[in-house]
């Protein structure tokens, strides 16, 4: 198994990893955590909550591509440390990207994302070459 393949399990568990701030905030929200209507309670989320409920969303979003990169690559027979550079990259910047969501420093937020879809189209480059 590749390096690629651990760094393609750790984002996939960053889509529970980022639900945790989002339930934070939705169990602070008056009556607590929802678990009948939690899509209900979260529209009402304002702040932080707003932002946690936006980034767990948006890694939901951005796992598939970066999983796609990665699958393609590896079928195409990429290896060494461009595959693995790159899961790394996409990795570090949703790291990144989820605690500047949560601290609303937008610039960087922004940044990050960009950095986590260009190491994700990186991957799927590896294949051509």
């Amino acid at each position: 198994m590749t390096v690629a393949v651990y760094w393609l399990i750790a984002a996939a568990l960053m889509i529970v990893l980022t639900k945790v701030p989002l339930a934070w905030a939705m169990s602070k929200e008056g009556g607590g955590y929802d678990n009948r209507n939690p899509r209900q309670q979260q529209a009402r989320l304002t702040g932080f909550g707003a932002r946690a409920l936006a980034s767990h969303q948006n890694m939901i979003e951005a796992f598939p591509v970066f999983a796609a990169g990665v699958l393609v690559a590896l079928l195409a027979g990429a290896t060494g440390a461009w595959l693995t550079g790159l899961a790394i990259a996409f990795v570090i910047a949703r790291v990144v990207y989820t605690v500047c969501y949560l601290a609303d420093v937008h610039v960087l937020r922004s940044v990050a994302w960009a950095v986590g879809f260009a190491a994700s189209v990186g991957l799927m480059v590896l294949a051509l070459l």
